[in-house]
């Protein structure tokens, strides 16, 4: 069975990178059916193209990838979710999986371990990244509630990825060639975290960090 797939991400290089590889290394399984880099375009296409799996990318910019879920199980139940993001958060992993999607996984991911994984989300399978299922074991099945950060919440998706990738070491430059954004973008976000979390510089960024599990 082939599996047609929808790619949903805001960064074109990105789609292009999974897009090369689903092809390169899954032709016979993996059928690319359409891309689409926001929320209002993600669910048009998956609604008139109704693909078996959608790879969904959790942060579309100022959007969220779970507002694709949630919106088109409401008229397509049969199209499966798997999410796949930088983050690994669990409010990011939780919110996506309470809109409908049945996996997520995060980007460091290797091309036939997310051949599989889109297989096995089609079949209705649930497929996480290790570290990642129990917190969704936590959320669903009776285990110690997830707290709601007030602080993490006041973030934008974008101002999160940016502050995960600050966190792990990376440089402006690096974040921003990750991200297809300019260094003085970056710049900004990082500001804006800054001021919002109450910071005053890259350490107390990155342990702030770390004590919330974030990298």
């Amino acid at each position: 069975m082939t599996v047609s797939v929808l790619l949903v991400d805001d960064h074109h290089l990105f789609r292009a990178g999974v897009r090369a590889e689903l092809t390169r290394q899954g032709a016979d399984r993996i059928e690319i059916i359409g891309e689409a880099s926001d929320a209002e375009s993600a669910i048009e296409l998956t609604l008139d193209r109704r693909p078996n799996v959608v790879l969904l990318d959790v942060h579309l910019g100022n959007e969220s990838g779970a507002s694709v879920a949630a919106a088109v199980a409401l008229q397509a139940p049969e199209v499966q979710f798997l999410a796949i993001s930088v983050s690994d958060s669990p409010e990011d992993v939780i919110s996506v999986i309470r809109a409908g999607a049945r996996g997520y996984v995060t980007k460091t991911i290797e091309t036939l371990e997310l051949i599989d994984a889109i297989e096995r989300v089609a079949v209705g399978d649930a497929v996480f990244s290790p570290r990642l299922a129990g917190f969704v074991l936590d959320a669903f099945t009776g285990g110690t509630p997830m707290s709601v950060d007030e602080d993490l919440n006041s973030l934008t998706p974008r101002e999160r990825e940016v502050l995960r990738l600050i966190a792990r070491g990376y440089a402006y430059k690096e974040v921003a060639r990750q991200l297809t954004l300019s260094v003085k973008t970056i710049e900004t976000h990082v500001s804006s975290v800054l001021r919002k979390l109450q910071l005053s510089n890259r350490k107390e960024l990155t342990r702030w960090a770390s004590d919330h599990r974030l990298i």
